[in-house]
């Protein structure tokens, strides 16, 4: 190994460290640098900032629409007219709070799964933050470590470097003392260290790495359907608004004021202003209630992604199992001494500073043999199967040793394959120990290896897998086992968790390379054993290329390729840096389990924003038919803002926020805008042409003075009992508190009716008992007809 001062001068143009001791920095050196601002000081964020917040939720183009609307009519207008105004006050301070309340729940976690990089300084070895790097550090990297600054290579033994987050090569590089090192990559093999000369926003992948643990709204269909629907929407309400100004203002003789009010009153419901709101509040709501089970979402839609997922692909290392194993049994081969072979497991393990699952499980069981030397150690890689060293010996012998998989090992036909398949079937890791003849690095090392004994290996079930694969199964998600150990173990270990066709393993070494091929094999298989790191990906991308929606879950440097591809990738807390970077959901507490919450998190929101879609919808599409209806007949516009706010209050603002945060377990379905504009354009214009006919229909009945008023109350009591109706059909199926929910809103109704002042206050008052009951009737035919027009476009136009 080469050892390099990090504490010496760097050249700017060729960054090698001149040679010496690798003691690392100095306290004092720390300091200087420190003061002169030499600081990793890239602002690491898990969420927007308190003034994006603000900006987001407040200005917004619906918001400056409506915001002029409201300054207008508290000139022209009482106080009760401008109501609208106050309720969109109200519903952006609820969704600034919880979106700061989910921002603090993602600050706070996203400090427990920071990155602790090692710097040494002082010689001595010591795990700080990420931001307390400074330039001319000596950092210790292992196996799944992710580099954090730029820098050029001090220590190596047997170090590789995945750069594929930053170039696209896949091939793991292997570096040596001065080769230079990116921010972004991280460690597949081996060990060293590596002296920082770019730190801070100077750093190659700064805003990569930045970017990999942000709180960002990044495509999600949810989001980019209601904003399809809002686009539409804008341009509806163009044509629609101007020609009710022309008609209120110009055409109309009445009072200037009444005829704004009546104009405003006709423009502000075609806005559907609190369906982004309730959106983006569901989904802050998501991440605070996941945030409580450790679960840490680093990208919102990731909750609903999840939601659609039909495949989820599972590495059974750190998913299924637990991290630790136990030696369950140690077998010499070919006659082989076993105290001389525990000897040898006990240097291998001694030769490897960063030891795997299956080595620690050796270390503990065997101890160091202390008068063995390590000439040369070979790090365990994924892609190899297997991890050697050679050694002096205590009595001045040489020898060379590898530890892997018993069929990388040996030739196909070895006899000592079929002692590993039976213990395979029984869910047991069998790892081979053989002595080799010639230099570790060489590819073909393996040939002529001789075998000296079986270790076998008991793994740790995670006491939680079982449930969670019978949720997966119950809900239609079909869990694929893809891991790097023996196919038959592993359908072993899937097996004794009940998982589904965990008999039918396949050996991915068998898999064709043509995505097409490798796609079908996948949609038969169960189990596969022996998956490279390349493959995971390969296969991600196969299931894709079928229309699947997958989600990998994995904790180790091997998933991290496949964890990037895939819809959602998920991480354990404990896994590697390199895999916590890449998720889009880290699970902290390391528990499988939580999957389904979050599972059933992005369930309620995806479902429970589609029905609350549909009410805020058909109030646009009603306002714009009553718009046009207007405007074509010459009449006055038929409300008043307060009328409109008492019912958009009643029928679509508080029903929607309970409805938006009820369990819903409907399996997620696609095409967002399709499911909700078949409904909310039906809906809207049967709405809107009833309540127009009663409105005509008074018109002719109530003369004289106050006709007006009547008129208006009896279109206000029709449009009402609609979008009552309305309700009653989105809040089905019915469980006691929906039927609360909707009595209540009745209650409230009828209170209003009741009580003089608020008769008063909402210029609501039924005058004789014809025209009442006659909108009463009205809106019985237009509630038939919603239930016949939604039934046959749920049979005519299925999504």
């Amino acid at each position: 190994m080469t050892h390099i001062d990090a504490g010496a001068e760097l050249d700017p143009v060729h960054p090698v460290p001149a040679p010496g001791r690798a003691k690392g920095l100095t306290g004092e050196e720390v300091a200087e640098r420190v003061a002169r601002g030499e600081v990793n000081d890239v602002p690491v964020r898990s969420s927007r900032s308190l003034t994006e917040i603000v900006r987001a939720n407040v200005f917004t183009r619906f918001n400056a629409l409506i915001g002029v609307l409201w300054l207008i009519m508290l000139f022209v207008a009482p106080i009760q007219d401008s109501l609208f105004g106050f309720v969109i006050i109200a519903n952006t301070g609820i969704g600034i709070v919880q979106e700061w309340r989910a921002k603090k729940t993602l600050d706070s976690l996203a400090v427990v799964g920071e990155s602790r990089p090692k710097a040494r300084r002082d010689g001595a070895s010591t795990e700080i933050a990420t931001s307390d790097i400074v330039l001319g550090d000596l950092i210790e990297i292992g196996p799944g470590d992710k580099i954090v600054v730029d820098g050029a290579c001090a220590e190596a033994d047997g170090l590789e470097i995945d750069e594929s987050l930053l170039t696209g090569e896949a091939d793991p590089v292997v570096k040596r003392p001065g080769d230079t090192v990116m921010s972004g990559s991280f460690v597949v093999a081996g060990g060293g260290a590596f002296t920082a000369t770019k730190v801070g926003r100077e750093a190659y992948a700064a805003q990569l790495a930045e970017e990999a643990s942000r709180f960002t709204l990044v495509h999600s269909e949810l989001r980019s359907g209601i904003s399809t629907i809002l686009k539409y929407v804008q341009w509806m309400m163009i044509p629609t608004a101007i020609g009710l100004v022309v008609s209120q203002l110009f055409v109309k003789e009445h009072g200037f004021k009444d005829s704004v009010a009546r104009t405003v009153g006709g423009i502000v419901p075609m806005v559907p202003e609190g369906l982004v709101l309730l959106t983006s509040v569901a989904f802050a709501i998501g991440v605070v209630r996941l945030g409580r089970q450790q679960c840490l979402v680093q990208e919102l839609p990731a909750i609903e992604g999840l939601a659609r997922v039909d495949t989820v692909c599972l590495d059974k290392t750190g998913t299924l199992t637990e991290g630790g194993m136990d030696v369950a049994e140690l077998r010499p081969l070919n006659g082989a001494d076993e105290t001389y072979v525990r000897k040898v497991l006990g240097a291998l393990g001694a030769s490897d500073p960063r030891p795997n699952a299956s080595l620690q499980a050796v270390i503990d069981a065997y101890p160091e043999t202390e008068d063995w030397r390590c000439v040369h150690a070979l790090p365990f890689s994924s892609a190899r199967k297997y991890s050697g060293a050679a050694f002096a010996e205590d009595d001045g012998a040489e020898s060379a040793w590898l530890l892997g998989a018993p069929d990388v090992l040996l030739p196909d036909d070895h006899p000592a394959l079929a002692e590993t398949d039976d213990l395979n079937q029984q869910g047991l890791r069998v790892l081979l120990l053989a002595r080799v003849h010639g230099d570790l690095e060489d590819p073909e090392i393996t040939r002529g290896a001789e075998p000296a004994a079986l270790v076998v290996l008991e793994q740790r079930l995670r006491p939680d897998a079982a449930d969670t694969l019978r949720y997966f199964a119950e809900q239609d998600v079909r869990a694929k086992v893809v891991s790097g150990d023996n196919a038959v173990s592993v359908g072993a270990v899937a097996g004794k968790l009940g998982l589904d066709g965990a008999e039918n393993t396949v050996d991915a070494r068998t898999l064709p390379a043509d995505h097409a091929e490798m796609a079908d094999a996948l949609d038969a298989g169960t189990v596969f054993g022996r998956v490279t790191p390349q493959q995971k990906r390969d296969m991600v991308g196969a299931l894709q290329s079928k229309g699947h929606t997958v989600a990998m879950t994995g904790d180790g440097v091997n998933d991290v390729l496949a964890l990037k591809d895939a819809d959602i990738g998920v991480s354990m807390g404990s896994g590697s840096e390199a895999t916590r970077a890449v998720a889009q959901i880290v699970l902290l507490n390391n528990s499988f389990a939580t999957l389904p919450s979050v599972v059933a998190e992005g369930r309620r929101v995806i479902g429970n924003i589609t029905r609350v879609a549909t009410l805020f919808l058909v109030k646009t599409v009603y306002s714009v038919i009553l718009a046009l209806l207007v405007v074509c007949c010459q009449v006055e516009y038929p409300f008043l803002p307060r009328h409109l706010t008492l019912l958009s209050t009643l029928t679509i603002g508080v029903p929607a926020f309970f409805l938006a945060l009820a369990p819903n377990k409907e399996r997620a379905r696609p095409h967002f805008v399709k499911r909700v504009m078949r409904y909310a354009i039906p809906g809207g214009v049967v709405a809107g042409l009833a309540t127009f006919a009663m409105y005509m229909i008074a018109r002719h009945f109530y003369t004289g003075g106050g006709a007006l008023d009547a008129e208006t109350s009896s279109a206000t009591l029709t449009l009402f009992l609609i979008s009552m109706w309305v309700l009653a059909i989105i809040a089905r199926p019915y469980t006691w508190w929906r039927v609360c929910l909707v009595a209540a809103m009745g209650i409230g109704f009828l209170l209003v009716l009741a009580v003089p002042w608020l008769q008063d206050f909402f210029a609501l008052k039924l005058v004789g008992t014809a025209m009442p009951w006659t909108a009463v009737g009205v809106a019985v035919v237009a509630a038939a007809a919603l239930e016949l027009l939604w039934r046959w476009v749920g049979r005519r136009f299925p999504v």
